[in-house]
């Protein structure tokens, strides 16, 4: 399984082939009459994974981060990527061939519109930008003095000679005592909140599992089956799927729900509404501006903003959030294990990230219920730790020795998305890393702790994690935390927990709970637990107040720490923390394990701080 995961990697991604495949690239521009080409990371989906046989950027520079745009013109090429990937994109791309450009600096418009050459024609994909970005787009063009061009044929697709076929995953019902609500249901909820609009164009394929209740197979990480529904405000919604990936039996459940056809069908469906002058909602995030065109030319209003399912999608219901309390559960155990073995091995030298990444998967597969990893996992050593999103190779594969290790990982199961991250300490840790480590404690027990008045967003509470670390100068560049789904994406929106997130919490939302600390070149420090939104009473409350429960059990190393950073109220968090991971995990561990995890969680405060341990709550008991 290990190896399947950097199938889109090793395969296709090869930044050795970039120089003839740019070459190949042009001569096909120049074919169609075209100064240059728009290469999104993207499907016709907007998904975080896409299938390979939609890895194009990949392929075309060898960058394989979850986000990216390449610009390519006749006598140049640049790729723009965020703080997440500056260090990764030089490792990846040949920079002789393409010039990687921080998001932070410079954004694509602006570049477009400094260098793109009078009288330019650029050529986009319709299909695989959204129509905010290609108005933004349109107008740094028209700035610059050139057109921007939709093709009808991707000149990427016109030369990736040797491609991987499109998938065809089979889906399957995700029945009610997993979802906790039937499709019928759901999809009644759905039309009623449309409002004006004549109908809703569910361009995000999770939207589609979560609203007719099933799952599919069609990309790595995420059980999604890839397709778009048209849900009406009166009548039978219509879903355009492959018929492939339907058996006998789950076509029958759908249809009892949905008129189901294949993909062609979806064209002249819109048109059929344009021709009626129908108003379509259609998702600003996720939908195709080569079908809100489509809608408008033939006489329809589009009309675009935000899809209602992503909201309901993200207050999740009590079956769901029962079911992600196990799945944590399950997950956590096979987490101790882990930790427990790499407490052994690791100090003997000899293991590598890639050995610790397939030994952590195999302690969840012997769960026997996992279904696939939520994502790939981070296994970092060393200076790879201060990378936020490395992705170890068997060319980047490194040994494991004194200093910090720090695994993101996480888990599917049919009850519920796991993400967790630990960083741990192999030898003897500097006083920097227990400092930086307790700095970055000190912000996640401040957001697990926190109480805040409804309607409060994640952007209001980001500063809580960042506090410590500001004191002393610091700060991480990625978000405090994302949503998280039920056995579906493991980065789910519209809530957030970062300085930009605007989105108000509302009980039964997930989110990751993980600020961190990155040393360029040296080390990297992340603490994760998920956690979910939960009213909270208080005596003499004149609003409604909400806070955090902990859906994560599994130890943070007590190695890192520095005590002497953390007042009364902190050090009895992380012991009342502890004691409920061994109280919770114990159950599902050997005699040997359940030792070890005792060990790993022993009470770091002594006196009042322990008197103190069993008054304060990480989360709901």
């Amino acid at each position: 399984m290990f190896e399947s995961l950097y199938q889109s990697f090793t395969d296709h991604a090869d930044s050795s082939q970039s120089a003839a495949r740019f070459k190949a690239l042009r001569e096909e521009l120049a074919r169609q009459g075209l100064d240059g080409f728009i290469v999104p990371r993207a499907d016709r989906y907007q998904n975080e994974y896409v299938p390979p046989s939609d890895e194009r950027l990949a392929w075309l520079t060898g960058f394989t981060g979850s986000a990216g745009l390449a610009v390519v013109l006749k006598d140049r090429a640049v790729l723009f990527v965020d703080a997440r990937y500056t260090i990764q994109v030089r490792d990846q791309v040949d920079l002789a061939v393409v010039e990687p450009v921080p998001l932070a600096s410079t954004s694509p418009e602006k570049w477009l519109e400094a260098n793109l050459p009078n009288g330019a024609k650029l050529g986009y994909d319709p299909w695989l930008h959204t129509p905010g970005q290609i108005e933004r787009y349109e107008k740094a063009v028209r700035n610059a003095g050139a057109t921007l061009v939709a093709v009808d044929l991707n000149p990427i697709d016109a030369v990736w000679t040797v491609r991987p076929a499109p998938p065809q995953g089979a889906v399957k019902r995700h029945p009610p005592r997993l979802a906790g609500e039937s499709a019928k249901k759901k999809l009644a909820r759905i039309a009623a909140a449309l409002g004006k609009a004549d109908a809703l164009f569910v361009s995000d394929p999770h939207a589609v599992a979560w609203a007719f209740n099933i799952r599919g197979a069609d990309v790595a990480y995420t059980p999604l089956p890839l397709a778009f529904a048209l849900i009406p405000h009166e009548g039978k919604p219509r879903l355009y799927i492959e018929a492939a990936k339907l058996n006998a039996a789950t076509r029958a459940y759908l249809e009892e729900y949905a008129e189901v056809e294949g993909p062609m069908g979806l064209e002249n469906d819109l048109e059929r509404l344009g021709r009626e002058h129908r108003h379509v909602l259609f998702d600003a995030t996720t939908a195709p501006v080569k079908l809100t065109r489509l809608l408008k030319e033939t006489g329809g209003v589009p009309e675009i903003g935000q899809d209602p399912i992503a909201l309901m999608k993200a207050r999740k219901n009590d079956t769901e959030l029962e079911g992600t309390r196990a799945a944590h559960l399950r997950d956590g155990a096979a987490l101790v294990r882990f930790l427990h073995w790499f407490d052994i091995e690791a100090p003997k030298g000899k293991l590598t990230e890639i050995d610790a990444a397939r030994a952590l998967e195999t302690f969840r597969r012997e769960t026997d219920r996992l279904k696939d990893l939520s994502f790939p996992t981070i296994s970092a050593a060393g200076p790879h730790s201060a990378i936020p999103h490395y992705r170890v190779t068997e060319a980047s594969n490194r040994k494991i020795s004194r200093g910090i290790y720090l695994v993101d990982s996480g888990g599917q199961y049919e009850d519920g998305t796991t993400d967790i991250t630990r960083t741990l300490a192999v030898g003897t840790p500097t006083q920097e890393m227990r400092d930086r480590f307790t700095r970055v404690l000190k912000g996640h027990i401040a957001i697990a702790r926190a109480v805040f008045p409804k309607g409060t967003s994640g952007g209001q509470i980001d500063v809580l994690a960042r506090l410590a670390l500001w004191q002393a100068g610091l700060d991480f560049d990625h978000g405090t935390g994302h949503g998280v789904g039920s056995y579906l994406s493991v980065h789910e929106g519209p809530q957030r927990i970062s300085k930009v997130g605007g989105v108000a919490l509302e009980p039964g939302m997930i989110l990751s709970n993980e600020p961190g600390y990155y040393k360029a070149g040296h080390f990297g420090i992340r603490i994760e637990n998920l956690v979910v939104v939960t009213p909270v009473k208080i005596k003499g409350a004149e609003r409604d107040m909400l806070g955090f429960e902990t859906f994560s059990f599994v130890p943070i190393d007590l190695a890192l720490i520095e005590p002497k950073l953390l007042d009364a109220e902190a050090i009895a968090w992380l012991d009342a923390y502890h004691a409920d991971v061994r109280k919770r995990l114990s159950p599902y561990l050997d005699r040997s394990d359940r030792r070890w995890l005792a060990h790993a969680t022993r009470p770091l405060g002594g006196g009042a701080n322990a008197k103190k341990r069993s008054k304060v709550k990480h989360g709901r008991r």
